[in-house]
């Protein structure tokens, strides 16, 4: 009977160091605002990956990068609101994150401020300010649009390489004046078998020139490239 007694008592206090225990973890989260958070973290990621996919101006697309955007979102949310009301596990956070190491290789400047913006709207959502950040999001966003169009309406640079024989150098560099709005000499090489200019050009029309260009006598062929450089879109 003692020993029944005892073996209750046990299972008592088990139960009740477990329930301490849970109500001790959400003491500081509540549910309902982490589902909020998660929820809107979710929609705000989807914003931002929107706002990469359609401004993108890039060669190669990388559909995996958007959604790395929303994770980034969706993971930071729950870290900020786990220990900004901890101060030794946020301690402990900062020094797990000191030692981590990212190697991936970013290929364009504007991928990184578009991670920070992830993490931003992560860091806010977390906070329980989540006004702010969609109004950050939304403005943001805005920006970028805004941007993006500007960017689109000025005029293209391409990379023009031309074939030709030396004799018609002159010819190329009068149509040139002609054709394009402004051009710049990138590389020139002579061989025997004939030479080899690339021009960097800034043009409406990208065809045009192409065919002009070939319309000179003794311009074996012309190639035209995207620019993607730090000027060129």
């Amino acid at each position: 009977m003692f020993s029944a007694s005892l073996l209750m008592s046990s299972a008592t206090t088990a139960t009740t160091l477990n329930a301490t225990g849970l109500a001790a973890q959400f003491k500081s989260i509540v549910p309902a605002d982490l589902f909020i958070a998660l929820g809107l973290g979710f929609v705000v990621g989807l914003i931002i990956a929107l706002v990469y996919r359609k401004t993108y101006r890039g060669v190669l697309y990388s559909p995996s990068f958007t959604l790395t955007l929303i994770m980034l979102t969706l993971i930071t949310t729950p870290v900020v609101m786990c220990i900004k009301s901890d101060i030794a596990l946020s301690m402990g956070m900062v020094g797990a994150l000191s030692i981590v190491r990212f190697r991936t290789a970013v290929k364009d400047p504007l991928d990184t401020a578009y991670m920070f913006w992830a993490l931003t709207m992560g860091i806010l959502l977390g906070a329980g300010m989540y006004l702010p950040a969609l109004i950050v999001v939304l403005c943001i966003s805005v920006l970028m649009f805004v941007m993006s169009f500007a960017k689109m309406s000025a005029t293209n640079a391409y990379l023009l390489v031309l074939h030709y024989d030396e004799y018609c150098e002159g010819a190329i560099n009068a149509e040139l004046r002609r054709s394009v709005k402004t051009s710049k000499l990138r590389s020139k090489t002579l061989t025997r078998a004939g030479a080899e200019m690339t021009y960097e050009v800034r043009l409406n029309e990208r065809h045009e020139v192409v065919t002009r260009m070939l319309d000179i006598e003794g311009v074996h062929d012309a190639t035209l490239v995207a620019c993607q450089s730090e000027i060129g879109a």
